[in-house]
């Protein structure tokens, strides 16, 4: 339903099938004629979004190209040190200039060359053009062509260099190196929403002799200390191995095999051998298998023809029995084993992983209770075995640990090990906001570095000379809108917070070769991009640079989402949200309401950054204002709201989306809230359907795409997360206490009070489709009416024609009260007539 599968999983499905049709598919943007080199992408119709900067004189200035309407272009040059911007030479001079010289008419604002290169004085600029390299005076505006070189048409085409810690971003090139992942897209994308396209942007050397910027630590947590899996120790001493289920070790070349343990039998061996650096140490986790338990797909259409086919797959579901482990450790040296007294533990998603301190002595693991209300940091002597807890954090509701791929776009990683100090970097919500903190594994002292009413989104890079930490945040400035993204800097102990961003919108940085500037582009759903210089030692304002330009497109009436900001359920809470209106809108009329929803606790979904294509066009062209928000039980705002979620995926955050629409609605009277229909899929599948049963006086209509409508029948790792650990033996009670069924649509079927439209495909291997068979199997005992599709050969989200076409007639019968058409009468005619 969701986690690493279903949110991606469900929005692939939704951008290849409902996306299609409700305008949330964007198409590729649109290159420049500059795009490859110094234009960068950029969305059709909108232009100066994109900067994307060629440095030089040692960094203190650079250009970059500029792409206009009508396929113009200009040039501009930044003299970063003196904060000036200008053109980077007279377009009209040069142009005159060239046209006589190559015997060939141009234009100023249709010059023949993206790409240009300064000399080191700025006082010349060299450009390929008419088949010749042209070196132009820029004071004299005298054009020659170059001697001795041929033309230099790959200027701005060369090798790109791996991130240093970002997997999202691209590299600069050219010899470049940065300080901090280049994280500016030609326009500003919120990696929260995956229906936003775009592509990152490069800094580039204008010239292929610049010097690289110093080299910049690996990405944030790639700097754990792991030993040598497997049986041979690093220093080639020692093989060890498990036979019988117990451990056995040898010395090499050719010593004796010596038993070490005796306790290993069958459901209980020793295994996930791993020696510590030095190789002193072995350590083996002693491990009790969990549940084998498998979830079976039936392939009822295979593509030859033949039988249906069965496929099956491990599928381990909430309440069953994880795998369990247990760790010794023995010291070659002393030839004992020890083992740690720390408790066995459960773990579904991941084998545990070990850190070894820098002098071999000790070891360090991450344990998590089940039911994710308990999260420790466990040392472990490793000649000793004395247990000691560096962090032993509890909480009444859930820790999070699993499923935090939203965040882990900006760099959200629970435990960061520096490389060159015994320290450990913590993200924790355990004071009501996700914060760090910073933990010295020698005396065991914590302390918090960030703090306030705001929260990490991530560690993007580490300074360890420096002590200091660059992050991205989320809430920091009042008045805007707080799940935008915004860049910082802080020192170790907390002191020297710098914020590098600070325009009202959600925000992407690209750091100069030398990481002294930053090239700041920010956008909101209703505000084209913006780009600014800033300076990285105290993040003021060097320049501006570009505002965009979007004239063309809104001279083709195009349209922003409006953002909607109202009170949740407690009165206190901001939700944030956004509306789209048909193209063709009338104030005068009364349009029947959709909303889009995903309630995943692992994150937040409403799209942050501007987009050129109209939002959900195809569902204004049938006649609907489309909303979306999100509402408490989502992530990324306080730990008190991200807590309603607990032991409650059935609430949805519908108090709170009510509450929104409602105060919508009254700002504007053309919403009808008589006609309010909701679809969603995965998780938002599941909120689908249970508005329509748990609050059918709001919602009349809703279409289910693949959802999990029993939290007991979805992937362990995911629910449990949210719902907490239930044993075996209650989990699937119907008791009035049993929150996993309060939660349920299968047990709430006799319920439903609106008209449901459930999807399925037959080979979802992310959800089970039994999770949406059974929900029918519950609403025909209930003597319930809706309507079912199940697509063969389909998997999650059920991407098929037939998905877009049934969803969208669906609500155009039940909410605007029309029949929809009937696609089957040309197969009549054509039958009537005899052909």
């Amino acid at each position: 339903m969701s986690g690493r599968f279903s949110k991606l999983a469900a929005f692939a499905a939704l951008s290849i099938g409902l996306a299609a049709w409700a305008g949330d598919t964007q198409p590729n943007p649109q290159q420049s004629p500059g795009a490859r080199s110094g234009g960068g992408g950029q969305q059709a119709g909108v232009y100066k979004s994109v900067i994307t900067p060629h440095w030089f004189a040692g960094d203190t200035r650079f250009w970059y190209l500029n792409a206009l309407r009508a396929q113009a272009r200009e040039f501009i040059l930044v003299d970063a040190e003196k904060g000036v911007r200008q053109p980077a030479f007279d377009h009209q001079k040069l142009a005159a200039a060239l046209s006589k010289a190559a015997g060939l008419q141009y234009a100023a604002d249709h010059l023949p060359f993206t790409a240009i290169e300064f000399s080191d004085d700025g006082k010349s600029v060299q450009f390929d053009a008419a088949g010749k390299t042209w070196r132009c005076d820029l004071d004299s505006y005298l054009l020659v062509a170059a001697l001795g070189r041929e033309p230099q048409t790959k200027n701005a085409e060369a090798p790109s260099q791996p991130a240093s810690d970002s997997s999202t971003n691209s590299a600069p090139t050219r010899n470049l190196q940065s300080t901090e992942p280049a994280q500016t897209p030609p326009n500003p994308i919120d990696p929260s929403d995956p229906t936003d396209p775009g592509n990152p942007q490069s800094a580039i050397r204008n010239s292929p002799a610049s010097a690289a910027a110093p080299s910049q630590q690996p990405a944030p947590g790639r700097g754990r200390r792991g030993g040598a899996r497997g049986g041979r120790s690093p220093d080639g001493k020692w093989s060890a191995a498990i036979r019988d289920h117990n451990l056995y070790l040898r010395a090499l070349p050719d010593g004796p095999e010596e038993q070490i343990t005796h306790d290993g039998a069958a459901g209980n061996a020793y295994g996930l051998l791993e020696w510590s650096p030095d190789s002193r140490t072995l350590a083996a986790w002693q491990i009790i298998p969990g549940d084998q338990r498998e979830v079976f797909l039936i392939e009822s259409s295979p593509p030859g023809g033949g039988r249906a086919v069965e496929h099956s797959r491990p599928y381990p579901q909430a309440g069953d029995k994880f795998p369990t482990y247990q760790l010794s450790l023995y010291d070659t040296a002393k030839k004992g084993l020890i083992k740690p007294q720390v408790d066995p533990f459960e773990h579904e998603y991941d084998t545990p992983v070990l850190h070894w301190s820098q002098d071999n002595s000790r070891v360090t693991w991450q344990q998590e209770d089940r039911g994710h209300e308990r999260m420790r940091l466990i040392e472990a002597g490793a000649q000793t075995g004395a247990i000691r807890n560096l962090v032993d954090e509890q909480t009444a509701t859930f820790i999070w640990t699993a499923h935090t791929e939203g965040p882990a776009a900006y760099g959200f990683r629970i435990f960061t090990w520096l490389q060159k100090t015994a320290e450990v970097l913590h993200q924790s919500e355990k004071d009501g906001w996700r914060h760090i903190y910073l933990i010295d594994t020698k005396s065991g002292e914590t302390k918090q570095v960030t703090k306030g009413q705001w929260i990490i989104r991530g560690i993007t890079s580490i300074d360890e000379e420096k002590r200091q930490i660059r992050f991205a945040a989320s809430g920091m400035y009042p008045g805007q809108d707080p799940y935008f993204i915004h860049y910082g800097r802080v020192n170790f102990d907390g002191t020297g917070l710098v914020m590098l961003t600070e325009g009202n919108g959600t925000h992407r940085i690209a750091y100069s070769p030398d990481g002294k500037y930053i090239i700041d582009t920010y956008s909101r759903v209703d505000m084209p991009p913006v780009n600014e210089l800033r300076r990285v030692a105290d993040g003021k304002l060097v320049c501006k640079l570009e505002e965009s330009d979007i004239s063309e497109l809104t001279a083709r009436g195009f349209k922003t989402p409006e953002v909607f900001c109202a009170k949740g359920r407690d009165g206190q809470s901001d939700i944030w949200g956004i509306i789209t209106r048909p193209a063709a809108f009338d104030p005068a009329k009364k349009y029947p309401v959709l909303e889009d929803i995903y309630n995943g606790p692992q994150d937040s979904y409403v799209p942050k950054s501007f987009s050129a294509s109209r939002r959900y066009s195809e569902w204004g062209q049938l006649g609907f204002i489309v909303v979306q928000c999100d509402a408490m039980g989502t992530a990324n705002r306080s730990k008190a709201f991200h807590d309603v979620c607990w032991h409650n995926l059935g609430d949805g955050g519908f108090p709170d989306r009510i509450a929104w629409i409602k105060a919508a609605s009254a700002q504007h009277p053309e919403m009808d809230l008589s006609r309010v229909g909701i679809f969603g899929t995965s998780a938002g599948g599941q909120s689908a359907a249970g508005a329509v049963i748990f609050h059918p006086e709001f919602y009349k209509a809703a279409v289910a795409n693949s959802g999990c409508h029993d939290n007991r029948l979805d992937k362990a790792s995911w629910n449990e997360q949210w719902m907490g650990y239930m044993p075996p033996g209650k989990i699937w009670t119907k008791d009035p206490n049993n929150w996993y069924s309060k939660s349920s649509n299968i047990d709430n079927a006799s319920k439903l009070g609106g008209k449901l439209l459930l999807i399925v495909g037959e080979l979802d291997d992310n959800v089970p489709p039994e999770s949406t068979l059974r929900f029918v199997d519950a609403l025909i005992k209930a003597g319930k009416d809706f309507d079912f599709l199940e697509v063969p050969g389909a998997n999650h989200g059920a991407p098929s024609p037939i998905t877009q076409r049934r969803t969208q007639d669906f609500f155009v019968q039940n909410l605007l009260g029309q029949a929809p058409p009937n696609r089957n009468a040309g197969a009549r005619e054509t039958l009537r007539r005899g052909n």
